[in-house]
Parts: C-alpha cells; sequence; structure tokens
C-alpha cells in the first residue's frame, strides 16, 4: 500500500469562523442547496453528524460517472476549525484505491479572512498509481465548491455570524 499526499491552501476574505459553519459545519444543507447538479443530497446514516458519523452523499448530474459514497467523520473540532473525513465506500473509491482521507483546517489571517487548508491522503492498493490528472481534477472540483460556497457567503453576508 502507498499513501500519497496532496496540499491544497484556498485564500478567502471570509472570516473564518463563518467559512467554518457554511464550508464544513452547515455544508450537508448549504451545498446541495447552491449545486445541487454536483451533490444531490446527504444524508447522516449512521450517529449524530459528529465523530463516527456516517454520511451518504449522492452525486447530481453533473457528476454522471458517480452516483454516491459514504464518508465517515474522523474529527472535529469547532474551537479550531479543524475538521477530518474518510471515504469509506462508493464510486469514488476507484479500483485502486484503498481509501481516501481529508484533513480541512481553517485559518483565521490578521487582515480578517482566512485560509482553508485541505490535505488529502489517498492510500492505494498495491502499486497503483493516481496520475497528477486526476490528482489535479480532485483539486479543481475541492476549490469549485469551495469558491461556491465563498461566492454564497459574500452574496448573503448576514448568514452565519
Amino acid at each position: 500500500m502507498v499513501a500519497i499526499t496532496y496540499d491544497m491552501e484556498v485564500p478567502s476574505s471570509i472570516p473564518a469562523a463563518k467559512v467554518f459553519k457554511a464550508f464544513v459545519l452547515d455544508a450537508d444543507n448549504l451545498i446541495p442547496k447552491i449545486l445541487p447538479s454536483a451533490i444531490k443530497s446527504v444524508e447522516i446514516i449512521e450517529g449524530d453528524g459528529g465523530v463516527g458519523s456516517v454520511k451518504l452523499i449522492t452525486f447530481g448530474e453533473a457528476t454522471s460517472q458517480l452516483k454516491s459514497m459514504k464518508h465517515r467523520v474522523d474529527g472535529l473540532d469547532k474551537e479550531n476549525f479543524t475538521y477530518s473525513y474518510s471515504i469509506i465506500e462508493g464510486d469514488t473509491l476507484m479500483e485502486g484505491i484503498e481509501s481516501i482521507s481529508y484533513h480541512i483546517k481553517v485559518v483565521p489571517t490578521p487582515e480578517g479572512g482566512s485560509i482553508c487548508k485541505n490535505r488529502s491522503i489517498y492510500e492505494t492498493k498495491g502499486d497503483f498509481q493516481i496520475t497528477e490528472e486526476q490528482i489535479k481534477t480532485g483539486k479543481e472540483k475541492a476549490l469549485g465548491i469551495f469558491k461556491a460556497v465563498e461566492a454564497y457567503l459574500q452574496a448573503n453576508p448576514d448568514t452565519y455570524n
């Protein structure tokens, strides 16, 4: 098994607490509302939404090759704006991928904005290789979701205060 890790940082003018509330704490409601073609629904199928909970994500028509995935909440620290989860089942786990975990931290900046830091770890089976193109595609999708949430927050400045 080989671990492939990549990091991504996205700066935002939105304060860290507001980004965390929208992008993490209310993502199950907000993202299907603002990006229904990408994510149709998120349903908690085990737990209360906290650590150990399992969520079923159903993809929209924009991701026609993917139907659904399940992810487990591995960590949640509301005070330090950190969140981690692992994909445990579904179409996103390709034939050669054992698991994928994500670690998100939203860091306040001195200017009043934030930086969203994301570390993705792919555990592969055997000598399976993930291509640079696959990593780039994953980063672009994550950035697109983040930018959609950011645009929503800019258009609705009184939400998530």
